[in-house]
């Protein structure tokens, strides 16, 4: 491997893109200093559904790097061997009984591409897939994609600490708010709300969804479209359900000890966001996502909140990821992104990559923040 162009990197925000790409980074020789406002993995990657997934309909250059991420993680499935926070054990999904219905379009569209689907009735599901309640699936049917899966992030978050912690990386948590430093055009290091500075040649926000606005502090546009996203983590529960569902009314994962993450949207609109910006979720607001979790799971089972997070899910403007430097400002990269589950070991690859080499990845040709500029 080449001589990196830079010695030392400073990443604010110890998610699974900060993690990802300071470990890549020690990969390459680079000294890497990770900062962490609170605890690792306590922002959108500590609350995620984790669905490892290039289904339905998108770009194809988006498609492109959503399958490298998916190959990334079968990579890592090898060399971890069988653990119970990363599995590849499908997923299925079905919508409405109406006219936004888009099974037989997003079934075509992925066979055109090769992503391994059927389109299956609902007395199919059981001979594919276990653990599904097949009377709420509607007429039109179902897909199922065979090489989809899941990964709890804190768990892969944790695995990647070890090797960090082995190449010598240094982390600092509970730091408060962080601001990249610059200096003659150029990020030069990282302060944080508790007086700590930290000089590197180049430093790389990975805040999820705060990276729009911390940006524009430093006059560079990123449009923003984050919402609030809630996810239920309940009680272990003895079932069948292997692969991830995607419903009309919720979503539905194992999770690690035999427990089962849920989300759905209408319940992420019912959560009220207080003026000091924490988060009031009503008693209502779970109980029915946990009661719309059970009707599509065999046998109805009675499900248990262990807990629950809220908070913002970073989702770009136009829906895309944004991911490398910020041209106007010399050694200052951003990674924002949706799907950062899929994404996350291959973004933090090819960051890694960009920082290190200073050259421009083609994969990310379409993704730069530097479109925001032009709009």
């Amino acid at each position: 491997m080449s001589n990196p162009t830079i010695s030392t990197a400073v990443i604010i925000g110890a998610g699974i893109f900060g993690v990802s790409t300071a470990v890549q980074l020690l990969r390459r020789g680079v000294s890497v200093t990770l900062l962490n406002d609170g605890p690792v993995a306590n922002g959108a990657s500590g609350r995620s559904l984790s669905w490892l997934n290039s289904a339905r309909m998108r770009s194809n250059d988006y498609h492109l790097l959503r399958m490298a991420g998916l190959d990334r993680y079968r990579t890592l499935a090898h060399q971890v061997g069988p653990v119970d926070w990363l599995t590849f054990d499908g997923g299925l999904t079905w919508d409405g009984d109406n006219d936004r219905n888009e099974i037989a379009a997003a079934y075509a569209h992925e066979v055109s591409l090769a992503y391994d689907a059927l389109h299956l009735k609902a007395d199919e599901i059981a001979a594919v897939t276990p653990g599904v309640d097949a009377a709420t699936v509607t007429p039109q049917g179902a897909i199922f994609n065979p090489g989809e899966g899941w990964v709890d992030l804190p768990s892969l978050i944790d695995h990647l600490l070890i090797e960090f912690r082995e190449r010598g990386g240094r982390l600092v948590t509970d730091e408060g708010k962080a601001k990249v430093a610059i200096e003659n055009g150029r990020a030069v290091a990282a302060t944080t709300e508790k007086g700590g500075r930290y000089d590197a040649d180049a430093v790389l926000l990975a805040t999820g969804p705060s990276v729009p606005a911390m940006a524009a502090d430093a006059g560079q546009r990123i449009d923003d479209g984050t919402p609030v996203a809630l996810l239920i983590v309940t009680k272990p529960l003895a079932h069948p359900l292997k692969a991830v569902l995607n419903t009309p009314r919720v979503a539905v994962r194992p999770a690690p000890g035999g427990a089962f993450c849920v989300d759905a949207d209408w319940a992420a609109d019912e959560v009220e966001t207080n003026a000091d910006g924490s988060y009031t979720v009503k008693q209502s607001t779970l109980d029915g996502l946990l009661a719309e979790a059970s009707k599509v799971m065999e046998g109805n089972p009675k499900l248990e909140a262990a807990r629950y997070g809220a908070g913002r899910k970073p989702i770009p403007g136009d829906g895309e990821p944004v991911l490398g430097a910020l041209p106007a400002i010399a050694g200052y990269y951003v990674a924002f992104s949706h799907s950062g589950a899929t994404l996350g070991l291959i973004v933090g690859e090819l960051m890694a990559y960009e920082m290190a080499t200073g050259a421009r990845h083609p994969l990310l040709a379409t993704f730069r923040p530097e479109r925001f500029a032009a709009n």
